[in-house]
């Protein structure tokens, strides 16, 4: 009888449920149970799993490795998804191996060069692959360079954490002055620029921005499988375009998205995403994990996330392409159920649950694969947030 393949997502997405559910229902039909930590005891995560911990806080990264490690043995954990110090932990892939646990992700030298986006940005163009126009910032004074720059050239401004995930800190530069129209309706991505220089010159500490111009439609991400010989074996391109979601294979994107992973070694999964500046896709961001959006390509026929365990585990699939492309698409939210309430996080008016968080096992979950609903959109939808990274 073959064994179960244990793999271990920590601190990770909401998202990755699906992620989970995949490698539940792989194709070759093997037993998979799944281990996830996380520090927010209602993550829908720790629900989906075989077996749950909570993260402790305050640990350094050389401190979570430890921590790592000890899971790993503790757990037999077979294939290790780090998002969680990723950087700290692929340092230690030796270490990780000598208790029988493969790292689903990057060399370090990889990591690091993607952890910062200036680096990245040079990085990318000295291989070919376009990025847009960047100014570092890290003043009131340098702020203001760079936007007049490139307002100069006719292009809004927007800026975003030199380093960092996901459209945290994004913001788009405005020279209207603050008023109730910021005030209506919903929150948006728009920031008074003298509110931003008032906030700068007020800070104790300098910020590590990244200013350029604000990136057009669409959006692709571009998610890839590579192998330890830096060869890519799939790469499927998602689009977005307000609420409207597909998929392509156009080479426009799936050409520098591959040059990308094959010379910088993004080993197992990465997310390449593009924008277009002007006539001309242009880099945006990439990611050494597995993109949040990347259960979507159940959609055409892959089931990706049981392709990379297999690579980790040294079982290469080979060349891989989707054997269709799914109709155009929408995302909606779902209910998902959560572990009971450990006793140490209860709310006044939540009951007590039996059991504490880390050693109550929950049972895989058996209803169909969840992929996103596909609708038909007829009408288009404001971008609220042109050039944040997905």
């Amino acid at each position: 009888m073959v064994s179960p393949v244990r793999v271990w997502l920590n601190r990770t997405y909401a998202e990755n449920v699906f992620f989970m559910d995949q490698l539940r229902r792989n194709p070759a039909d093997r037993a998979v149970e799944i281990h996830a930590t996380h520090g927010d005891p209602d993550s829908p995560v720790l629900a989906a799993a075989d077996t749950a911990d909570l993260e402790p806080e305050g640990l350094s990264p050389a401190g979570y490795v430890e921590y790592a490690l000890a899971q790993c043995e503790r757990r037999g954990i077979d294939v290790f998804v780090p998002r969680l110090h990723q950087s700290a932990i692929v340092a230690h892939r030796a270490d990780f191996e000598a208790v029988g646990t493969a790292l689903l992700a990057p060399p370090p030298e990889a990591v690091a060069v993607f952890h910062d986006k200036v680096i990245a940005y040079e990085a990318v163009r000295a291989i070919g692959v376009p990025v847009p126009p960047w100014w570092r910032v890290r003043t009131a004074g340098e702020l203001v360079h760079a936007v007049e720059e490139l307002e100069g050239l006719g292009h809004r401004a927007c800026f975003k954490p030199a380093s960092g995930a996901g459209g945290v800190g994004f913001r788009m530069v405005t020279r209207d002055p603050f008023s109730l129209a910021h005030l209506n309706g919903f929150p948006s991505p728009s920031v008074p620029l003298p509110l931003v220089l008032d906030a700068l010159r007020a800070a104790e500490e300098p910020v590590d921005w990244l200013v350029m111009p604000r990136l057009e439609q669409p959006e692709v991400s571009v998610d890839c499988l590579t192998g330890p010989d830096n060869r890519v074996r799939l790469a499927v391109g998602r689009t977005k375009h307000g609420r409207r979601r597909g998929f392509t294979l156009h080479e426009q994107w799936l050409a520098p998205a591959r040059r990308i992973a094959e010379a910088f070694g993004l080993h197992h999964l990465s997310n390449v995403q593009f924008r277009m500046f002007g006539d001309r896709p242009v880099l945006m961001d990439v990611n050494t994990r597995p993109a949040g959006g990347l259960h979507q390509l159940a959609l055409c026929g892959v089931n990706m996330p049981w392709a990379a365990v297999r690579l980790a585990l040294g079982d290469d699939p080979g060349e891989l392409e989707p054997p269709f492309l799914g109709q155009d698409y929408t995302v909606v939210s779902g209910p998902r159920p959560l572990r009971p309430v450990p006793p140490s996080h209860q709310h006044a008016d939540v009951p007590a649950a039996s059991a504490p968080l880390p050693s109550a096992p929950v049972p895989s979950a058996t209803g169909p694969l969840a992929a996103p609903a596909t609708a038909r959109l007829d009408a288009p939808v404001p971008d609220p947030a042109a050039g944040a990274p997905a």
